[in-house]
């Protein structure tokens, strides 16, 4: 298997500010090529026990990611829910460039006749024909410390592990977001972590907290990577640091696999 690597592709700037970051081969924090922060749309479909997975996946490969790229939205992640849970849990990641495309986002595909076509037949099930129950919807606003999305290489192996950290209130949470921003982020890529995004939550089930996401090529570079991480000097410094005690009250951890054509 071929090294993995992150890209940054052109076809990422359809909008000011959707620029990515490039990957330093040393190991040190990327630099911006773009002052605005994206916007993190995380959707999680439950989808219904034995019903059509594929219409619903269909219905993104086909109609919704089309249409968002035609519309400024140049990375659109799918995943599954890593594990045989019952019923399926579907992830899908939209990386906003800016805050003006989440706000104008069903207004352009309601306008999109190429998008109304393409999904006319999924939306048009009825209720006894549902595949999902319902989707919950976290937004979230990059990071100062990692304004736009590191995208890895889709055409290698990935696992990814999205983790979410909540904060026993606002202030919990800030203090914690600025560890990231100040150190946290500069070990993940000395440790390979490999940071996808970091997001403070705006809107969510469970707030306050911060999202975030790392991929790895399997799961034991994942566990050798954290070793690396829990081992290094540097953490064990800064995490007993007055500055950022008593930040993080639970931690949420879900591992997920992209689909053939999650654009992540």
């Amino acid at each position: 298997m071929k090294r993995r690597h992150f890209i940054r592709s052109a076809a990422a700037l359809p909008l000011a500010g959707s620029a990515l970051f490039a990957e330093n081969a040393r190991g040190e924090s990327p630099q911006p090529f773009a002052d605005e922060n994206e916007i993190y749309e995380l959707r999680r479909y439950e989808v219904l026990f034995a019903r059509p997975q594929q219409a619903l996946e269909q219905y993104f490969k086909e109609a919704l990611i089309p249409a968002l790229n035609r519309h400024g939205v140049a990375h659109v992640g799918v995943f599954s829910e890593r594990g045989m849970r019952t019923p399926v849990n579907l992830y899908v990641l939209i990386a906003h460039p800016n805050f003006a495309s989440f706000q104008s986002a069903d207004t352009a595909l309601a306008a999109d006749t190429a998008y109304q076509a393409a999904s006319r037949a999924f939306e048009s099930r009825g209720s006894q024909e549902r595949i999902y129950a319902r989707y919950d919807t976290w937004l979230l606003r990059a990071f100062d410390g990692l304004k736009q999305m590191i995208i890895p290489d889709t055409t290698q192996d990935r696992l990814f592990e999205l983790r979410t950290y909540e904060g026993h209130n606002d202030d919990a949470v800030a203090r914690k977001t600025a560890m990231f921003n100040k150190e946290e982020l500069a070990l993940f890529y000395t440790t390979k972590l490999n940071p996808v995004f970091f997001g403070k939550m705006i809107a969510g089930p469970a707030m306050p907290a911060l999202t975030y996401m790392l991929t790895f090529k399997d799961m034991a570079e994942r566990d050798a990577h954290w070793d690396a991480f829990v081992n290094h000097p540097d953490w064990n410094t800064m995490r007993v640091k007055p500055e950022y005690s008593d930040a993080v009250s639970n931690i949420v951890r879900v591992f997920l696999t992209p689909t053939d054509y999650s654009q992540v």
